[in-house]
């Protein structure tokens, strides 16, 4: 492959941002403009009363909570599978890598996303650390490492869901105000989600930034990265990188993340997902059910809606990411402000620590 095959992706990309940015910028200076704000609600997080409720009325509920060690064998699978489709791809020219991560890559790192979160709720090993290292070893197809921080700023998101300060979850207002309500700014948006995320943790002043294990799993993804790109070249680099990013951007898939708590239908919180694409993503349209029972595999999770399904039959549900993601770019009453924020914080205290915050929370929400 010559070198023109190789990286005439790179001018492409430049010339399709300046082209994105030109056309943002009559949008920006409106949306800034414009006066616009979050929903306020004065009570605790939803989850707290519902949890209480079921366990109320089911307590065999409780037990279904527990871990789930075979999980551990998909992720070595996904990771291997990622991987060899990779370098299956090293020979292959720009747009061909470009279209097999969108129609198949992105599939599969979305499912190492919903596994990294299994690893982060703990609910794999019974070891904390095994699971820190099954989340870095999720991390490998990334290119990004991702699993330390994912750690740290979603468990505050369940313990404080809703808080402007805690909850990395929550958009930023500029970022709200400069997206705006116009089809090709959400889509640029999600198209750059990652990158708008990154853009929240100096923000929530009560989370500590760095740690350790933050360096741990830079060294060990970014050893990785090196490591294919050398003995492989740019191609299953390319591969990986955009799996990573159409698995939580402009596709069918990155209707995920307008499903869980985007506000559309009246003030309801939290949205879950019964569709068919929860077979590839390990349950994780059960957001309500995961929300009121964090503690509970992504096996299990089904069977809480069996349960109790009085709990949950009555709640607004999606049936298709991808009907979602077009409503969301097309309907203009959604925003990045479709979201509810609180202060109130259901008396958990916040701490420097992600981990006991969010386990005083699961204190809270099964006091009876």
């Amino acid at each position: 492959m010559n070198d023109f095959n190789r990286f005439s992706i790179i001018p492409c990309v430049l010339i399709v941002l300046i082209f994105l940015l030109t056309l943002l910028l009559p949008l920006i200076i409106i949306n800034i403009i414009m006066s616009k704000s979050f929903n306020f609600s004065e009570s605790p997080e939803p989850h707290i009363k519902r949890t209480r409720d079921i366990i109320r009325k089911y307590p065999q509920i409780k037990s279904l909570m527990g871990r789930n060690p075979y999980t551990f064998l998909y992720i070595l699978g996904v990771v291997g599978f990622q991987i060899a489709i990779s370098l299956l791809l090293k020979e292959q020219s720009w747009w061909v890598v470009l279209l097999v991560a969108y129609a198949i890559g992105a599939f599969a790192n979305h499912a190492l996303f919903t596994l990294i979160h299994e690893c982060t709720h703990n609910l794999i090993f019974r070891s904390r650390l095994a699971n820190v290292w099954a989340g870095i070893i999720c991390d490998l197809p990334n290119v990004f490492p991702s699993s330390i921080q994912f750690r740290k700023y979603h468990l505050k998101h369940h313990a404080f869901q809703g808080h402007y300060d805690i909850d990395a979850d929550i958009p930023s207002v500029w970022e709200a105000k400069l997206i705006g309500n116009s089809f090709v700014g959400k889509a640029i948006w999600l198209l750059f989600f990652p990158i708008f995320q990154l853009t929240r943790p100096p923000r929530l002043r009560e989370i500590e930034f760095s740690s350790i294990w933050v360096w741990i799993d830079l060294l060990v993804v970014l050893s990785f990265d090196v490591a294919l790109v050398y003995y492989f070249g740019f191609m299953p680099f390319l591969y990986l990188a955009s799996s990573f990013f159409f698995s939580v951007g402009l596709h069918p898939l990155g209707g995920r993340w307008i499903q869980e708590h985007y506000l559309l239908d009246g003030d309801q919180e939290t949205y879950s997902y019964y569709g068919p694409l929860n077979k590839l993503a390990f349950n994780v349209g059960f957001h309500n059910e995961h929300h009121d029972f964090s503690y509970i595999p992504w096996n299990k999770l089904p069977d809480i809606r069996k349960m109790a399904p009085e709990f949950y039959n009555n709640l607004t549900y999606h049936n298709s990411w991808g009907k979602l993601v077009w409503k969301f770019l097309t309907d203009k009453d959604i925003s990045l402000f479709s979201r509810t924020i609180r202060d109130n914080k259901g008396n958990v205290a916040t701490t420097k620590n992600n981990e006991s915050d969010y386990h005083e929370q699961i204190k809270v929400k099964e006091a009876i």
